[in-house]
């Protein structure tokens, strides 16, 4: 696996996120290789976590060239890769990994 993914991987771990999924998607047409997805604490987690990332994948050179956020939903683009820190209820109604998988039943 990439090894950027496996950094944001660690990190998240590291800061208590839950149920961190990682969708390889380099070989469907979408609009990024990778999709992380992690489940918050709470609005301060989310908050936390964003700011780890950005305070330890900056320094190694990684461009967040988006970042959308709300309480219960943190979407970060960088650029080939996206991070979904989503509240649990949000997670659950959302569904991303059904979407994704979706996805990638369509493409083979």
């Amino acid at each position: 696996m990439n090894k950027r993914v496996e950094k944001i991987k660690s990190i998240l771990s590291d800061k208590k996120a839950e149920n961190i999924d990682i969708i390889d998607l380099t070989s469907k047409e979408y609009i990024v290789d990778y999709v992380v997805i992690a489940t918050t604490l709470n609005p301060k987690h989310a908050f936390a976590l964003l700011n780890y990332l950005k305070a330890e994948l900056k320094p190694l050179g990684e461009e967040f060239l988006r970042v959308d956020d709300d309480e219960n939903w943190t979407i970060i683009d960088l650029g080939d890769i996206f991070i979904h820190l989503m509240s649990e209820k949000h997670r659950e109604k959302y569904s991303l990994e059904e979407f994704l998988s979706e996805l990638e039943n369509k493409n083979n």
